[in-house]
C-alpha cells in the first residue's frame, strides 16, 4: 500500500478515501470563471481544485504553433466541429494576473477547497509558495526536465507528474529525481488526447505504477466525457481523480467539449463516494441481516412421513425443505439412522433436540 501524502490536511493514498481534483485550467477563460469554478468544485464536495498559473509568451517560443480540436455545436450541443487555432490564443485565455490569482486562492480558501496549480518557471513556482499552496504539479511534457523537477521538489511541497507520453525509463528518472529532492511524490496516469480515444487509456498502468512505485500514490488524470473510466480507475486502485470541469461544455476551446459541468459536479463526486463504500473489505464480512436472509434461502430437514418415538431417521422420511434454520443438509452424515426421542408428524423440521 502506498504512504499517505498530506494535502490540505487531507490524506491522499494509504488507504484514505480518494483524493478527488477538478481540473480548471484548461477551462478558466478569465478572474470571475475562476471563482465560479471553485465555487462549483466546492459545492460539489471535491477535496481540491488544480489550475495552471500561465507565462504564455514565455513558454512558446514558436509561436505559429496551431492546435485542431473538437468542439460542441448547436443549441443542444450533440454536433462536432473540428477548430484549428494557434497555441497561443489558447493559452492567453487562461491567463491571470497575479492579483487575480490570490484573489483565486482566498476565494478558494473561503469555500474551504484546497487550491493548487501547475507550473512552469521558479517565479509560478514563489508565487505559489507565497500564496501557500498545498501541492503543486508537473505536465506532462516536463518529465524529463529533471533540473526542473529538482527545483520544483527541492520545495517540499507534494509534487505530482503526469505520466502523458513518457516512457517507463523516464518516468523512473522523474521519480528518482523528485524522491531524492525530498518531496512527497504522485504520479497520474494521463492518456493522451482531448478526448481519450478508449485505445489510448490503458488503465491497466494504474495497478502498474502501484507494483512499479509501491510507496506513491497511484492516480488517474482523465480525459474522457462522463465519468465511467474514473469509477474504472478507483477499482483499480487510484488514489486520487483529476476530472476536468468547465461552465459550459459547449465553449469554443480545448478540453471543454469532455469535461463535467455544474450540474454534473455532484453526481461524479457522489458516484466516487458510492464506490468507495460498495468496494468494501478485501475479506468476506457477514452482516446480522445477510445473516438472516440466507438461513431463509438455506435448507433444513423436514419430515415426509409421520415418524415415532424411537424410530430410525432414514433417507425415505427426510427432504431438505426452507428455511435453513433446523438440522442442515452438510449435518446429515450425522444425523442419518439417529432415532427420535419423541412422535413428530409429518412435515415436521426436525433440530438437534428431537434426538434421542
Amino acid at each position: 500500500m502506498s504512504q499517505p501524502v498530506s494535502i490540505g490536511g487531507k490524506y491522499c493514498g494509504g488507504g484514505y478515501p480518494v483524493f478527488i481534483v477538478f481540473e480548471a485550467g484548461p477551462t478558466v477563460a478569465g478572474f470571475e470563471s475562476a471563482k465560479q469554478l471553485v465555487q462549483v468544485a466546492a459545492e460539489a464536495g471535491a477535496d481540491a481544485i488544480k489550475f495552471q498559473i500561465l507565462d504564455t509568451d514565455r513558454l512558446v517560443g514558436q509561436k505559429d504553433i496551431e492546435i485542431t480540436y473538437h468542439v460542441l455545436t448547436g443549441t443542444t450541443g450533440r454536433g462536432t466541429a473540428e477548430v484549428t487555432e494557434p497555441l497561443v490564443a489558447i493559452l492567453r485565455r487562461r491567463e491571470l494576473s497575479q492579483t487575480e490569482w490570490a484573489e483565486v486562492k482566498r476565494h478558494a480558501d473561503t469555500w474551504g477547497i484546497t487550491f493548487f496549480a501547475t507550473v512552469d518557471y521558479p517565479e509560478q513556482l514563489e508565487f505559489v509558495l507565497k500564496l501557500g499552496c498545498h501541492a503543486v504539479k508537473i505536465c506532462s511534457g516536463d518529465v524529463t526536465h529533471l533540473a526542473w523537477l529538482t527545483e520544483v521538489a527541492r520545495a517540499g511541497l507534494p509534487t505530482m507528474i503526469d505520466t502523458g507520453m513518457a516512457t517507463l525509463g523516464e518516468l523512473e528518472a522523474a521519480a528518482d529525481t523528485i524522491l531524492a529532492a525530498g518531496a512527497p511524490l504522485l504520479i497520474h496516469h494521463c492518456p493522451s488526447g482531448y478526448p481519450a480515444r478508449l485505445t489510448s487509456i490503458n488503465l491497466r498502468m494504474i495497478p502498474m505504477l502501484l507494483d512499479l512505485f509501491p510507496t506513491v500514490p497511484s492516480c488517474f488524470s482523465d480525459h474522457t466525457p462522463g465519468w465511467d473510466m474514473d469509477i474504472a480507475a478507483v477499482a483499480l486502485g487510484a488514489s486520487m481523480v483529476e476530472k476536468t470541469l468547465t461552465l459550459d461544455r459547449r465553449t469554443r476551446s480545448p478540453e471543454h467539449i469532455m469535461s463535467l459541468e455544474p450540474s454534473e459536479a455532484g453526481g461524479f463526486v457522489q458516484a466516487i463516494r458510492d464506490l468507495e463504500v460498495a468496494l468494501g473489505q478485501p475479506r468476506r464480512v457477514i452482516s446480522d441481516q445477510e445473516a438472516r436472509t440466507k438461513l431463509a434461502a438455506r435448507r433444513s430437514l423436514f419430515l415426509t412421513e409421520d415418524v415415532h418415538h424411537g424410530d430410525p431417521l432414514t433417507s425415505a422420511v427426510v427432504d431438505w425443505r426452507r428455511p435453513g434454520t433446523g438440522i442442515s443438509p452438510g449435518a446429515w452424515p450425522y444425523t442419518v439412522r439417529r432415532r427420535v426421542g419423541r412422535d413428530l408428524p409429518k412435515g415436521s423440521m426436525v433440530t438437534w433436540e428431537d434426538l434421542a
